[in-house]
């Protein structure tokens, strides 16, 4: 009865978290809007740097470059190519997967901060060609005036149209992760995480299932990315910088690493929280960053850790106390 009652409270919660995010934004203005948008695009991308770090256990500090490439491809293809924003997300996906399969290569080598060490110089690579190929990316002029896209006549030029685009995606690649993780694939990932020997061992493809974390987490940054060019409607290489990796792993670390819901509670953290701070005018940034170092010395597993750990012994005692009662119902019936 316990169990249930935990998952229908569970199952309560995501629903009140779902209508609100449906409906609050109708209160909103276009700032609130906006930052709402935001967060729902970089939670995507940290949904994609967990299932690398989080759940395969592979460390990376170039999500934010895989970002930049998804917000570069759409930007390019929608201002020179007339494409359609729809139609450039399948490019944007594979580009980033396929950049993403080749990355994970060094990974098959090194690993830990040497792993870090290669992902965060391949971060300065990508920043440096957004940067200096001027004939591609505009260099420091950046890409302007990205359109948003049209459905079926329906703009997404107002602010809450296009959150509402956002979310659809944030919920359909929300949907798809939960597949994922519960797929042989995503008990392949947790297994490469654990103990990789053992995981070859017994017959899992550490190699591809290695390469695959590095693709499917890219993949997710090239449709944060995407939508990411539209939303502030101009692109230029300093969002990309490595900054954004960091700020992307910060959302997985706080949240919760290896959590389903650890990206969402991070992204939450890490974009508004900064924005609730702003009262305190110039010490906003330091204020932040004084609770996140709280927040990190006090929970180093996140706050959905935190909370697991909270709540664990109160759930193992609720599953104990059946089997302690059959025993001493038990030992009575014995003394009779």
């Amino acid at each position: 009865m316990t169990a249930q009652r935990s998952r229908l409270l569970a199952a309560i919660a995501l629903v009140a978290v779902a209508a609100a995010l449906v409906l609050i934004p109708l209160t909103l203005n276009r700032y609130g809007l906006y930052i709402l948008s935001r967060w729902a695009v970089l939670a995507i991308a940290a949904i994609g740097l967990n299932l690398t770090l989080g759940y395969a256990g592979q460390v990376s500090l170039a999500q934010g470059a895989f970002v930049g490439i998804g917000a570069y491809t759409a930007a390019i293809l929608t201002t020179a190519a007339g494409w359609p924003l729809l139609a450039t997300l399948p490019v944007a996906i594979g580009l980033c997967f396929a950049i993403g399969w080749l990355l994970g290569y060094p990974a098959l080598r090194v690993q830990h901060h040497y792993l870090a060490f290669v992902t965060l110089a391949f971060n300065t690579l990508v920043y440096l060609i957004f940067r200096n190929e001027e004939w591609l990316t505009g260099g420091i002029y950046g890409i302007s005036n990205v359109p948003r896209p049209h459905i079926a006549g329906w703009s997404m030029n107002g602010p809450r149209e296009f959150y509402y685009f956002c979310l659809a995606h944030l919920a359909l690649v929300s949907l798809a992760t939960w597949w994922l993780i519960r797929s042989p694939w995503g008990r392949a990932f947790v297994a490469l995480r654990e103990n990789p020997m053992r995981a070859l061992s017994l017959g899992v493809d550490t190699r591809r299932y290695t390469l695959m974390a590095f693709a499917l987490g890219a993949g997710l940054g090239g449709i944060s990315g995407a939508l990411y060019a539209p939303l502030v409607q101009f692109v230029d290489p300093t969002p990309f910088a490595l900054m954004l990796s960091l700020n992307l792993l910060l959302m997985v670390v706080v949240g919760g690493s290896g959590f389903f819901f650890g990206p969402f509670l991070g992204a939450l953290v890490a974009v508004l929280l900064p924005e609730w701070l702003r009262f305190t005018e110039g010490f906003y940034l330091m204020g932040y960053a004084v609770l996140v170092m709280l927040l990190m010395a006090l929970c180093p597993s996140g706050l959905l850790g935190l909370a697991d750990r909270l709540t664990r012994p109160a759930n193992k005692e609720a599953a104990e106390a059946p089997v302690t009662r059959r025993d001493a119902a038990a030992q009575r019936e014995g003394a009779r």
